[in-house]
Order: structure tokens, then C-alpha cells, then sequence
């Protein structure tokens, strides 16, 4: 079996690879795709496989615009870190999905009903698919995927003190004060983190509510935040978000 996995953090699309190899050492993935214009380049230019793994939201947008522009006819599972009342309309929908992070035994099931099924969604299906994600908005996520030595943990959002921008990448900061390097810019995390749990202090630190001991007046009109494992200049709310900050804690 050929696969293409479509996922725009790198770290899942390597956790995915390897479940899929440990099922079955014969399936090949031939092509690891993170964005929608990617995927309309390479789909046009002829690539094609017997099964494609599509995130819902990928670096560019979310993946249902595909099929806007181009059309595919490989079956596709899609796969998601979406809360939980957003899988409830897709169960509903009998679109198959797989919920990140991904275990071995969902992982089978998906594709053993793949296998039996042969066939990709349908359009009226997909139409009740996009139908049931916009309803369910607003979704935001609850997980990400870290890099451990050799072993891959999930880190409940709940768990994060803070996600830091430095020297051109990102690091999520869990209560332990450990950094973990993330695939995602900031840019990135402020559509997918809960405007109730995070807010960008700066135009390098992206900061939980829940992580707040103290907020006191700083210099030109700036707040200075402490937090743990936050220091110096990414402690300081700038000036043109300050207003905004603090509308933001007086919620």
C-alpha cells in the first residue's frame, strides 16, 4: 500500500509514518505534504497513492479548501487535535478520522475500514463534513506532540506555561519549565490556542492566563508580566497590545 500524509507538523507526520510501518513494514509513504499549496502542486503534477492521511488544519488554511481546487478520488482519513464536541459531528457524519495523537489500535481500525470500504467520502458527505466543522466552530487545540530523547509526548494545552519565538524557532514551555522545539510560528499558534487561554504579549511570547502571578505598570505605558520561566524583555506586554491585555484579563 502507498500513502501520502498531509500534516504540517512534522513531528506527527513522523509519528504517523512510523505507526503505519509498524502495522505493515510493506506500506510506503511517498510523500510528506504540509500545506494546501503543496498539496494542489504536487496532486496536479500527478501525484497519487492508495490512501491519504489529511489534517484538518494545516499552515495555510484549512484542508477543505483543497478540494476546492483540485480533485482527488484517493480515499482520505482525515485526522485532527480538535476537541472533543467537534469529533461528535463527524462521528455523526460516518466520515472515518483519526484523533492526535494517534493510537495503533484507532490506526487499524481506520484502515481496516478503509479496506472494506475502498472508496473515498462522498461529495454529499464531504459537504456535511465542512457543514459540521463550521457549526462546530470555534475549535481550537488541546494537545501538541513534543519530541522526548527518542519518545514523542502529547502536552494537554492546560500544561503550558508559555510557547517562546527565539533565534528563528519555537519552543512550547510546559509547568516543568522544560522547552520543547515546536513546527509551528506564532503567527500559527494564535488561530489554533483559545483566545480565553493564550494571549501574544509580545511579538515573541505567546503567554496562559494561567500562568499570570503578577502584572504591574512598566515604562511608556507598558505592563510588565511575572510568570514562571519568563524573564527580561519577553516579560513585558509592548505597547501597542496592552490595551488589548487587559481587556483580555478583565474578561
Amino acid at each position: 500500500m502507498t500513502v501520502i500524509i498531509i500534516e504540517d507538523e512534522k513531528l506527527s507526520a513522523d509519528y504517523l509514518a512510523r505507526l503505519l510501518h509498524k502495522l505493515d513494514p510493506k506500506i510506503e509513504v511517498l510523500a510528506v505534504i504540509d500545506s494546501i499549496e503543496q498539496c494542489v502542486n504536487q496532486f496536479s503534477n500527478g501525484l497519487t497513492a492508495d490512501l491519504i492521511f489529511l489534517d484538518i488544519h494545516l499552515a495555510d488554511g484549512i484542508s477543505f479548501d483543497l478540494f476546492n481546487r483540485i480533485d482527488i478520488s484517493t480515499p482520505i482519513i482525515f485526522t485532527t487535535a480538535f476537541s472533543d464536541y467537534a469529533i461528535k459531528a463527524f462521528e455523526v457524519n460516518s466520515i472515518d478520522y483519526l484523533l492526535k495523537p494517534i493510537g495503533l489500535q484507532d490506526l487499524k481500525r481506520a484502515l481496516d475500514k478503509f479496506a472494506k470500504l475502498n472508496a473515498r467520502p462522498n461529495d454529499e458527505l464531504l459537504a456535511q463534513l465542512k457543514s459540521a466543522f463550521q457549526q462546530a466552530k470555534p475549535v481550537f487545540k488541546n494537545r501538541f506532540l513534543v519530541k522526548m530523547g527518542q519518545s514523542i509526548d502529547s502536552i494537554p494545552v492546560e500544561e503550558i506555561l508559555h510557547f517562546m519565538s527565539s533565534d528563528g524557532l519555537t519552543f512550547l514551555v510546559n509547568r516543568q519549565g522544560k522547552r520543547f522545539s515546536i513546527d509551528y510560528q506564532l503567527e500559527q499558534l494564535e488561530s489554533l490556542l483559545s483566545p480565553d487561554m493564550f494571549f501574544r504579549i509580545n511579538r515573541k511570547v505567546i503567554l496562559s492566563l494561567k500562568s499570570i502571578n503578577k502584572v504591574s505598570i512598566y515604562t511608556n505605558s507598558r505592563l510588565i508580566v511575572q510568570a514562571p520561566s519568563l524573564e527580561g524583555e519577553a516579560c513585558i506586554v509592548s505597547r501597542e497590545r496592552t490595551q488589548d491585555f487587559k481587556s483580555w484579563l478583565d474578561k
